[in-house]
């Protein structure tokens, strides 16, 4: 039987790239390959279509097995990873409560944040926990982190637990200047070298903290985020090494908290890019291989959270995972699909870890190390943002470092600028999001949903955007879903709720393609859509928008009509409520003419667009 196998590749010749490219060519009718096909990534490089073999030819980062220099492929050879959560509650009591609850429920790695809590409450907070198995991060104040670091030693060495334990104190000094635009008060490396002597008798646990989720929160690129991560991380290994302390010992103590986009392939590519990177910059400092391992924690978007349709937060988190555990790195902490708007209730923190156990556990993601190795596009795409951050990187040296350009704002306002940027695209549906600026539930309704959700800890945590003489620019973590949502709330807050009535007549497709934009576009805004399935006259159809007392009547219908319908309507409706066209005509200008002032369609933006209604109709 096995000599009478087909052999079924056999049955297919190889095509070439040339063949393809004739194919594509004919099948475009003339149009240009590069408009159509090739994207324009906002990280600044080309994506094509499709790639083959011949692609990896010039690529110099393949060879290497997973486990070895430079790690490209992965810092171990295993795709274990840490479920990471963090741990909530007002008191240490609760604190240590909700640890050991989350413990028992398939977290790994606890995330503390003491807030106003000091170093005194580790003991409670960590009371039950096995510090040989369970990772540990601890984030205070820069400030008191040498004081948090020897308390956290001194009960890792009660528990006999410095040889097995692993995980972080956060010594953060950049932190105020992301922040608020402020230096760190204290000497920046004096304090470092104290944290670093606390630390020390653990050879586990790290203390210089990389946190480029700062940057991936306030709408930086994937690009902009690597860069300013290894600019950072190279700061650290000046700072420290200068100091007198070994490179290995510094590069060993690092720690890498980065964010995870939904641009899915690119956040692959992007940690693959990050630890080979990063391994030839610390081996320019003469360190061991070992010692060039990059240790990454993965957090997911803040930035793409909405307050609208929460739970679609599930499916952006999902992906954004899924990306980070292909990826390989360290630990993952799913943020729960309500943070966005309060604390985190137990509902929506069971789900966020279940969706690593689902990736884990039933997906069986860890069993396989560097899925994406090999991969034409993924390869070709780690090779392309590792391009374009080793740029970014040598621009931040070129120009006197991480912290030299923070003092002065730089990398802050190049952060800003991108996050204008895709504001803009969100403002023009150019980035969706999916309930907040394309098909919204038109008559959820958020504000009972807002709680209050502050840190309290006295340290200047909070953005309270306020100015202080001498402070540079600093970071607008303004969400995507920001402006949207202020302009949804304004209208929850009216007296009274605009009602936008669908006047659908003439052609039956455009009519109702034109309704279901159209009501998607005001349904952003949270107005009453009053759609209909069409009229068999104009008047019909205004007398039917009177009578249900319409603040917006939006003419639906085709091109070719609308030079007939849209003066009719207008002058049948007499000033009873706005008149919009429902498209971008031909005879657009005619309509001017006729005083038709309002046409919405997929070049507008849709977001000042709804201001401008907003501020006449809610009065």
């Amino acid at each position: 039987m096995a000599e009478k196998k087909e052999e079924l590749f056999g049955m297919f010749p190889p095509v070439s790239t040339e063949e393809w490219m004739a194919k594509i060519t004919t099948d475009l009718k003339g149009a240009d390959f590069n408009r159509k096909l090739v994207w324009r990534t906002n990280e600044g490089f080309d994506v094509q279509p499709f790639y083959r073999r011949e692609d990896l030819k010039n690529l110099t980062h393949l060879g290497s097995l997973p486990g070895e220099f430079p790690y490209v492929r992965g810092t171990r050879d295993n795709n274990d990873w840490l479920i990471a959560q963090t741990v909530q509650g007002d008191t240490p009591e609760e604190m240590n409560e909700h640890a050991l609850h989350i413990l028992n429920r398939g977290v790994e790695a606890l995330c503390i944040k003491l807030g106003k809590n000091g170093a005194e409450a580790l003991p409670v907070i960590l009371k039950g926990v096995d510090l040989k198995k369970v990772e540990v991060n601890v984030k205070s104040c820069p400030g008191r982190a040498a004081e948090v670091a020897a308390a956290l030693v001194d009960l890792i060495q009660k528990a006999g637990a410095a040889d097995e334990f692993r995980g972080s104190v956060e010594y953060n000094p950049f932190k105020r200047l992301l922040k608020h635009g402020l230096p760190f008060p204290k000497d920046a490396v004096a304090e470092g070298l104290k944290v670093f002597e606390a630390v020390k008798p653990v050879k586990g646990l790290r203390c210089f903290a990389v946190v480029s989720k700062t940057f991936n929160n306030a709408g930086a690129y994937i690009t902009q985020e690597l860069g300013y991560a290894l600019a950072w991380g190279a700061e650290w290994l000046n700072m420290m090494t200068d100091a007198g302390l070994d490179v290995n010992e510094v590069a060993k103590r690092i720690r890498f908290s980065m964010g995870i986009s939904s641009n899915y392939f690119m956040e692959i590519a992007k940690f693959r890019a990050a630890r080979m990177l990063w391994a030839e910059i610390v081996k320019a400092y003469g360190a061991t291989d070992d010692a060039c391992k990059m240790w990454v924690h993965a957090e997911t978007s803040k930035f793409n959270q909405t307050l609208y349709d929460s739970h679609v937060n599930l499916l952006r988190s999902m992906t954004e995972t899924m990306s980070a555990c292909l990826a390989g790195v360290d630990s993952i902490e799913t943020l729960p699909f309500d943070r966005c708007y309060g604390k985190p209730d137990e509902f929506s923190e069971r789900i966020a870890r279940n969706q690593q156990v689902l990736l884990r556990d039933e997906s069986h993601l860890d069993k396989v190390v560097d899925p994406a190795g090999g991969s034409y596009y993924i390869e070709t795409l780690t090779a392309s943002i590792a391009r374009e951050a080793w740029k970014l990187f040598n621009e931040v040296e070129d120009n006197g470092g991480f912290d030299a350009m923070l003092r002065k704002g730089e990398i802050q306002a190049k952060v800003n600028a991108s996050g204008v940027k895709r504001h803009l695209d969100v403002a023009r549906r150019k980035e969706n999001l999916l309930g907040t600026n394309q098909f919204p539930n038109f008559n959820e309704t958020a504000l009972q949903k807002i709680k209050e959700d502050s840190c309290g800890c006295g340290c200047g945590c909070n953005h309270d955007d306020v100015p202080v003489d001498g402070a540079v620019e600093w970071l607008n973590k303004d969400r995507a879903a920001s402006q949207f949502e202020a302009l949804r709330l304004d209208t929850e807050r009216a007296a009274k709720r605009p009602k936008v009535f669908m006047l659908t007549i003439g052609n039956l497709a455009m009519r109702l393609a034109r309704a279901q934009f159209s009501s998607n576009f005001f349904g952003c805004a949270g107005y009453e859509i009053i759609d209909n399935i069409g009229f068999n006259t104009v008047k019909e159809g205004v007398d039917a928008a009177v009578e249900k007392g319409a603040d917006v009547v939006v003419l639906c219908s085709s091109d070719d009509e609308y030079a007939e319908f849209a003066p009719q309507a207008f002058k049948e409706l007499n000033g009873r409520a706005m008149f919009v066209v429902a498209g971008a005509p031909a005879c657009m200008d005619d309509l001017r003419k006729e005083g038709i002032e309002n046409f919405i369609h997929v070049k507008v933006n849709v977001l000042d667009t709804l201001v401008d209604f907003n501020a006449k109709l809610l009065k």
